[in-house]
């Protein structure tokens, strides 16, 4: 561990301070965003093929409790998390003048737009519209776009998370 963090403390960085927080930062956004995306993953690959086995109503019900769920701290942390510690690592990194800085803000960039402007622009209106009306006609509107717009998201979650590791690498 003490080699990698060298490899990654070159001298024009501010501080060894500045090196530790960055580094920090960098894995605390691989792991957010890696756990975040993994979730998201988790919805595409089975939790929703798996409501398509129920009765449309009972897996627009089940979808709803889930949602409701969804909104408590546990998630949320990690959610807010994944938006916002990439953006705190990107802006360590400009202001520590770390050459992979790019690589950072474009992790920030990917987790903002792929995870909260889609989750607020697609996955919550329609996540609103099933509760709304918790039945097959609801199900039927609200299954496959759901899935396609959360499908943007791992896949967003798992660029960013590629991103940060990429700083990491010597």
């Amino acid at each position: 561990m003490r080699s990698i963090l060298r490899r990654l403390a070159p001298a024009r960085w501010l501080t060894d301070g500045m090196t530790t927080l960055l580094t920090v930062l960098v894995v605390a956004t691989v792991l957010a965003t890696g756990l975040a995306g993994g979730v998201f993953a988790a919805f595409s690959t089975f939790v929703l093929p798996g409501l398509r086995r129920l009765a449309p109503a009972d897996a627009a019900a089940a979808m709803v409790a889930i949602n409701e769920d969804a909104v408590r701290p546990p998630f949320m942390t990690l959610f807010g998390a994944a938006v916002l510690v990439p953006a705190a690592a990107a802006v360590a990194g400009l202001v520590g003048g770390q050459d992979g800085a790019w690589l950072l803000v474009a992790s920030a960039a990917v987790s903002l737009v792929g995870m909260l402007v889609v989750t607020a622009a697609a996955n919550v209106p329609l996540n609103d519209r099933l509760a709304a009306s918790p039945d097959a006609a609801g199900w039927a509107a609200y299954d496959r776009p759901w899935v396609r717009w959360n499908h943007v998201r791992t896949v967003c979650c798992a660029a960013s998370c590629l991103l940060a590791v990429l700083v990491l690498v010597p």
